[in-house]
Formats: C-alpha cells, sequence, structure tokens
C-alpha cells in the first residue's frame, strides 16, 4: 500500500492496542505502543533508501527481503528493543506483540495489489500479487481517516476500530471476489491462457490487464463486465542462444527487471553504433506508454567481443527522458 494507508494503519492499530488490558492500564506503555505501531507500519518500507544507489538495486530489493518472514521477525523485535531503551519501566512482551503485529499488517496488505512482495521468503522468492486491492484504495483510507476523526471526537477506540477493521475485512472479501469473476471473464474470450496479470484501479468498476497467452500478449482494461484491449502483441521467447541476449541477461538492470516482472515483451533493435534489448513491462500501460522499461545497450562492432555501454531499468514516461536518463548513466563518475 501507499505511505499514507501504511501510516493510518499505524493509527488504528494504536487504537486497537486498548483492547488489551495490560496497555490499556499503562499510560507509559500506551504511548509506546502508539510509537511502535506508527514506526512498526512503516518500517518494512525503509528499504527506499536503496534507491540512492541506484534503481537496479531498488527495483530488485524494495519490498523484497525486508518484507520476508526473516524480516518481519527481526523488525518487531528491534523496533520494540529500541522503544524500550527509553521507557524499560513498560512491560515488553505487550510492547513487542504490538509492534510485531503492525509490522505483520504492513507485510499482509501489500500481497494484495498488483506491486506485490516477496513475502514467502525464505521459502521462495517468487513475488507475491494477488492483484485485487489498489495501492492506494480510497474506500480503505476514507475508513481509516473517520476513523481518526472518531477518535478524536470521543469514540472509544478500541470497539470502533473493530467494527472499522471488520468493513474493511469484508471489503478485501469483495474484491476477491471481484477478481475472480473479472479472470472467468478473461478466460471466456481468450485460449491458451498461460497467465493473467490484474491490477485494480481508483474506480471499483475498472481493471487494467495484461493476459500472456501461448501465441500473444494482450493489453486493456476490463470495465463493467466489459473487455477493451488496447494492444496485441506476438508472444517471443527469449532467445537464450543469440550471443546479445546472452550478455544482455549478464547486466544488473536487466536481472532486476527479470526478477520483479511477470508478464512482459522484448524486442532487440539494431543500429549503427549498438544494438539494444529492451525489455517492457506490460502491467502498466499508461496513454497509451508503458512507462516500466528495462534497457541495455551493446557494442556489437567488434566481432565476437560485445560490451555493454549503457542499461537503465525504471519509470519513463516519455522517449526524451529515457534518453536522458541514459546519457547521465553514461557520463564517467
Amino acid at each position: 500500500m501507499d505511505t499514507g494507508t501504511h501510516v493510518v494503519m499505524g493509527v488504528a492499530l494504536g487504537g486497537l492496542a486498548t483492547l488489551d488490558p495490560v496497555v490499556q492500564s499503562d499510560p507509559a506503555l500506551a504511548n509506546a505502543v502508539i510509537v511502535g505501531t506508527m514506526v512498526g507500519s512503516q518500517a518494512p518500507d525503509f528499504d527506499t533508501i536503496l534507491k540512492l544507489k541506484n534503481n537496479a538495486v531498488y527495483i530488485r530489493h524494495h519490498r523484497g527481503i525486508t518484507h520476508s518472514i526473516p524480516a518481519v521477525i527481526l523488525w518487531g523485535g528491534g523496533l520494540a528493543s529500541l522503544i524500550y531503551l527509553f521507557v524499560p519501566e513498560v512491560n515488553f512482551l505487550h510492547l513487542w506483540l504490538w509492534t510485531f503485529l503492525a509490522v505483520i499488517l504492513h507485510v499482509f496488505v501489500d500481497v494484495f495489489n498488483a506491486y506485490g512482495t516477496q513475502a514467502y521468503r525464505p521459502f521462495t522468492k517468487r513475488w507475491v500479487a494477488y492483484g485485487f486491492i489498489n495501492t492506494f484504495d480510497p474506500y480503505i483510507f476514507t475508513m481509516h481517516l473517520a476513523g481518526i476523526v472518531a477518535w478524536n471526537l470521543g469514540a472509544d477506540p478500541a470497539y470502533m476500530w473493530l467494527v472499522i477493521y471488520f468493513v474493511i475485512s469484508l471489503y478485501y472479501v469483495k474484491r476477491y471476489f471481484d477478481k475472480r469473476e473479472l479472470v472467468k471473464l478473461v478466460y471466456k474470450h481468450f485460449d491458451d491462457i498461460v497467465q493473467i496479470a490484474t491490477s485494480p484501479t481508483i474506480r471499483q468498476s475498472v481493471w487494467r490487464i495484461a493476459i500472456e497467452t501461448k501465441t500473444n500478449y494482450y493489453v486493456g482494461r476490463a470495465e463493467n463486465g466489459h473487455i477493451t484491449i488496447y494492444d496485441q502483441f506476438d508472444y517471443k521467447e527469449i532467445d537464450y542462444e543469440d550471443p546479445i541476449v546472452q550478455t544482455a541477461l549478464t547486466d544488473p538492470n536487466i536481472k532486476a527487471f527479470l526478477s520483479f516482472s511477470p508478464v512482459y515483451r522484448y524486442d532487440i533493435y539494431y543500429f549503427d553504433e549498438f544494438t539494444e534489448v529492451r525489455f517492457t513491462d506490460l502491467r502498466y500501460r499508461s496513454k497509451g506508454r508503458y512507462p516500466f522499461v528495462a534497457l541495455v545497450q551493446i557494442d556489437d562492432e567488434h566481432g565476437e567481443e560485445l560490451k555493454i555501454i549503457n542499461s537503465y531499468t525504471g519509470w519513463v514516461f516519455t522517449e526524451e527522458k529515457l534518453q536522458d536518463k541514459l546519457t547521465v548513466a553514461a557520463e564517467p563518475k
């Protein structure tokens, strides 16, 4: 989910903690728990700092190991211990339980959007992206805001948040069945389906879809039970025997992209100075473009000696901006 939603979830958990008699009877512990739930609800996304290194490292690891089972355990224990250093008189067990719950909730809600996480590590590095809740869901966010306002106006936080989270749970169930109906609809219209990537939008009745079959890729949207296909591409397997492709696959930017993107096409473009291998994620079509890409430019003018001269992965919304980023990346450090 987005940062704002994780923030309001941290506030909500702080309110739910008042159900705990130990927290309720100790104001110092209640304040420590609020800090724990607020920080814990953000902690797994601290890997955003990886952007300072480069996009490849960030894309490969964001929502990766920091959202794994071992990391969730470490976040919970580490944050609770850090807070406990400042308030050693409080009950550590209950401080840890609520902080740990905030971290768990963060990772749990992230698996339901299209971006997903590697929440099942170390058992598998597969990206878990169930794709039926938008990264920013206005209904979920608004319900949390309403709860915060009601709490400030004097509502009992414990039972109020229980009711709100019960309603949100029903909403998740509804969205799950919405996606299931969408998948059934896709199977009615397409044959030989390999996989379907769904991306919910802010509008409840509108979904972005990317479909891979044995012969084609289809990109479009579904609205109120009707599917509109915007683009169709021929399916093309990666030619692992091609030396150009072999070289491209060694590049960190390409590795990062392939570790994250489940539905993509790849193309090879031949220029006078270099050959370009480009991978395009088909899930994020916007205004007729596909902004999430990875590409590598390879100098192949010296016979069998192939040299990577430039590469990039990330979000770009115009070809001009992409070329600007490649120019910057190619400049000597």
